[in-house]
Parts: structure tokens; C-alpha cells; sequence
């Protein structure tokens, strides 16, 4: 019976603090950077980038050692940056195998990939390496890719190593014989032991007898001497990562003005919609989430009338929702989360009137909400009350859905009468006679009323102040030229004037 082809592919991004926080700022690259972790004054240096070590910043130096180095830049250890990172780093892994599993680091992030049989999709292990190591550096992170077909082996060349390495079958010892004895993390008491011994590098604890190597230190020596020898089996335990497009910015020192937030905005902007369209998949919603000076929250939710990934158009989109909507503080950290859409696609007639770009009316859209008021821009629609002409104003949204034909004119059905509503309504002065109106006149014309039919009486909602009580009359009436007019007459009972009810005319038949 043949055994199973294995062949994996480790990734390792070292100082993963410091690369989840320059990711997003892409200023600090240049930069000699450290990062802190612990609570002030406390703080000890986690990660730093190359810069920062040819300083002489090192892992353990205290914030008031760091601080003493010129031109070294620190920034606080953000939990959410280094998730949101490893997300990304996750999903650009998965673009070339679905099979991944995470390895656990104190300060790097790396995970490794089951890539059998995948030569047929992406080439000889040398160009699968090449590839996903330039997906991620489009991503923002600086990896190093291990091939082996022992699952330890890549995992601990990737992490001991730069660059590209692709070890051969069967040597796998000799690729791990120059390494460290550091890289295979053992307690301090065995570390010592073998520093005693003289052992410091893999290919001297491989050469060791297994026998007498578990007689003196115990079973678990055995895995370690696998280790050097790069022949230890593993049970690959794939993960499952949850697709979720979300950035996260946390800002050294608060932000005040628009233009430092919309530029961590347009990064994180350019991450969302890259990260969509490698799923094809748009953004149907952006939700903004601010912390503010003080544990105030500043939210948004921007919704484009068709899912897109035009980032150009997405960030106007925030533009002018944050100068709509300031922020009334000095803002701490900022996160854009999307939800995925599909973009909708709807085929047009031939003789169909073009129709504006869906970009273009979301611009428009905003812009108008900031001149108007938010709640008197979208699209009405009518509510379930008995209160004459009540509706509420929604957010527009274009459908794909195909507009219903028009009907053939043999089938049509006949003209209705239209009720055309006045908006405001206009005050009149009605003449009663009877308790029944015979004449109204408003600022320039006079009416004589020739049927008058009511009155209709309507009220609700007496137990709050938007309560109605009103009596309508639809009306025939003339004017002085002679001209006839179908109307319909309004008298408020709740509002007097001059210990009289207002009259109002609110409509006409068409």
C-alpha cells in the first residue's frame, strides 16, 4: 500500500505587532518603530521593525530605555490591529489552499498550508512560494515561505529563516542541521541540559542516540530528536476562518482634523474592497465606529444604492458623511466594517432611457441630505394609518428588478380621477351657511361652491401631540371667470384662530 503525498507550506510574518500597525500606516515604513505592550509606566518594548534594531532597540527594553534612542517612533500593542491582520493574512493563505492550520507564536504570526496536488493550479512548490509570498506583500506583510513535505519542518525553517526555501524530500535533516537549538522552544531546565552537554544546534541533538537520549531525559526527548531529524508526524488539524471585512486603526495620539481620518480611512478602504473583489463580492454597507475623547462612540452607516467596490466613490461616500456628521471629539481609533453584496447587474431595453450612474446618484444623494436634512431626502412611502396623506421618507435604493411592462392599449384600463395634494396646504377663508361651505377665497381668487359633499370626519392619536381631528368637504366650485375647479376642504378642529377653526385647502381633482 503506497503512502500519502504530503506537502506543506509554512508562512511566517515575524514582529506581527509592529507589521499589523504599519500595514495601515504606511508613513511609519521608513521609520525606526518599536512597540509597547503592558500598562504605563510599565510598558516593555514587544516587536520593532530593522530600523529599529540597527538603533540598538531590542525585545525587553523598558519604555524609558526606548525613549532614551533618538528618532525612535513608539506605538502602543493594539489587539484589534493584529487581529484584523491576521484576517487578511488568512484569507490571502487561502487563495492557495483551503486547508490551513495556525501555528501559535508569542510575537509572529504564521500558519501552514496543505499544498498537495496543487502543481497542477499554481506550478512547482518554487513558484507556489514565490506567488503567495507576493500575495502578501501586496497585502502589506513581509513573510518567509518554507516548503517541506514534513509539517514541522516547514514550520520551523519559516520561522528561523528569510526568504523563500523549499526543501527537497529527504533532506530534511541536513535543511534543519545549522538551525538553533532556540527555535524548538524547550524549558529552561532541558535548554540548559543540553547547553551543558554542548548540544546548540538541531543537526547535533539528531546525532544523538535516541535510546540513551529518552533514558536520561524521558519520552519526551524522543519528539525532540523527531524534530531535529525533521521525521516527527503530525495530524494536520485544519481551521476554519470566518470571512469578515473589518479594519481597525488604533491612532498614536488623538485626531482632530478630517484629513488624518479620511487617509487611515482610504487605506482601509482600499483593504475592504481588494479583499471583497478577490471573493467577487462588492460592499453593500460600510459601518463607520469611532472612539472619541471621553468613552464617547461616534457610529455611521453608509449605504450606496449598489453594492461596488469603487474605492474612489466609496471614499467620497465617507467624505461626506463625516463632514455631514462631525465627530464631536477628538477621535482615539477608528473601524470600517462592510457587509459583502452581490453587484447587481439589469439589462437594459434598447429604447430604454439611459439612467444615471449609481455612483453619481449616491454623491448626489449625499450631498442633498447635507443641504436638506437627512430625513427629507429618499424615497416616500405610505404608512399603514388613517391619518390623511401620512408617509415617511426612506433610504433610496435602486432594484434590479425589471419595471412591470405597460399595459396594451386595448387592455387598458380607463383614466381614474388623481387627487393632487397641496404641500403646504393652503389657508383659506371659507364662508359657512348652514354649517356647510357656499364660498371660499384664498390671497387672489374668489370660489363659489356649487355641490359641496361631507363632511368627512377623521381623528386619531388624541393621547399625543401629533394627534389629529379633522372634517373634509370635496367640493365643486367656480370662479369668477367661470372656470371649474374639483377641490377638497380641510377644517382643523384642533387649531383656532380667533376662536375660529382653520380651514385649509389641501387637494384638487384631476
Amino acid at each position: 500500500m503506497s503512502q500519502e503525498k504530503t506537502l506543506y507550506a509554512c508562512i511566517h510574518a515575524a514582529e506581527f505587532p509592529a507589521q499589523a500597525l504599519l500595514r495601515l500606516h504606511p508613513e511609519f515604513v521608513a521609520e525606526p518603530l518599536a512597540v509597547l505592550e503592558g500598562r504605563p509606566p510599565l510598558q516593555t518594548v514587544c516587536s520593532l521593525n530593522r530600523l529599529a534594531r540597527m538603533k540598538g532597540a531590542g525585545v525587553g527594553m523598558t519604555r524609558l530605555e526606548a525613549e532614551s534612542l533618538e528618532g525612535l517612533r513608539l506605538l502602543a500593542r493594539s489587539e484589534e490591529s493584529e487581529a484584523a491582520a491576521r484576517a487578511v493574512l488568512l484569507e490571502c493563505a487561502a487563495h492557495f489552499s483551503p486547508r490551513i492550520e495556525a501555528v501559535d507564536l508569542p510575537t509572529g504570526c504564521a500558519c501552514v498550508l496543505d499544498i498537495a496536488g496543487t502543481e497542477r493550479l499554481f506550478g512547482p512548490p518554487e513558484t507556489l512560494a514565490e506567488r503567495l509570498r507576493a500575495s502578501l506583500a501586496a497585502a502589506g506583510f513581509r513573510a518567509s515561505v518554507a516548503v517541506s513535505a514534513n509539517f514541522h519542518t516547514a514550520r520551523l525553517k519559516a520561522v528561523a529563516t528569510r526568504g523563500i526555501t523549499v526543501i527537497p524530500p529527504g533532506e530534511e535533516a541536513n535543511a534543519l542541521g545549522k538551525l538553533p537549538l532556540a527555535v524548538l522552544g524547550l524549558p529552561a531546565d532541558r535548554a540548559e541540559t543540553f547547553a551543558i552537554w554542548g548540544i546548540r544546534t538541531l543537526g547535533e541533538l539528531a546525532a544523538l542516540p535516541e535510546t540513551d537520549l529518552i533514558a536520561r531525559l524521558g519520552a519526551q526527548a524522543s519528539a525532540w530528536g523527531g524534530l531535529a531529524r525533521g521525521a516527527l508526524p503530525h495530524t494536520f488539524q485544519p481551521i476554519e476562518a470566518e470571512f469578515a471585512l473589518k479594519e481597525f486603526c488604533d491612532f498614536e495620539t488623538p485626531v482632530e482634523n478630517t484629513e488624518s481620518l479620511l487617509f487611515a480611512g482610504a487605506r482601509m478602504i482600499d483593504c475592504l474592497a481588494a479583499r471583497a473583489a478577490a471573493r467577487a463580492l462588492s460592499l453593500a454597507i460600510l459601518v463607520v465606529h469611532i472612539e472619541l475623547v471621553g468613552g464617547r462612540v461616534y457610529r455611521r452607516v453608509i449605504r450606496p444604492a449598489v453594492p461596488t467596490v469603487d474605492r474612489k466613490f466609496l471614499l467620497k461616500l465617507l467624505q461626506l458623511e463625516i463632514a455631514a456628521h462631525p465627530p464631536t471629539a477628538a477621535v482615539l481609533s477608528f473601524a470600517l466594517t462592510a457587509e459583502a453584496g452581490q453587484s447587481s447587474k439589469v439589462q437594459l431595453g434598447l429604447f430604454a432611457p439611459q439612467t444615471p450612474e449609481p455612483s453619481r446618484l449616491d454623491v448626489t444623494i449625499a450631498r442633498l441630505k447635507a443641504i436638506a436634512g437627512e430625513d427629507r431626502v429618499g424615497s416616500p412611502v405610505l404608512e399603514d394609518s388613517h391619518r390623511p396623506g401620512s408617509f415617511r421618507m426612506e433610504e433610496f435604493a435602486v432594484s434590479a428588478q425589471p419595471a412591470p411592462a405597460a399595459p396594451n392599449a386595448a387592455n387598458a384600463s380607463p383614466p381614474r380621477m388623481a387627487l393632487r395634494r397641496m404641500r403646504p396646504p393652503l389657508p383659506v377663508h371659507v364662508e359657512l351657511r348652514e354649517q356647510k361651505p357656499v364660498a371660499f377665497r384664498d390671497n387672489e381668487r374668489r370660489f363659489k361652491v356649487a355641490a359641496a359633499y361631507g363632511p368627512w370626519k377623521t381623528c386619531g392619536c388624541w393621547w399625543s401631540a401629533d394627534g389629529w381631528n379633522a372634517e373634509e368637504w370635496d367640493v365643486l366650485a367656480e370662479t369668477n371667470s367661470g372656470a371649474s375647479v374639483a377641490c377638497l376642504l380641510v377644517r382643523n378642529r384642533q387649531v383656532r384662530e380667533g376662536g375660529r377653526s382653520v380651514w385649509q385647502l389641501e387637494a384638487f381633482y384631476d
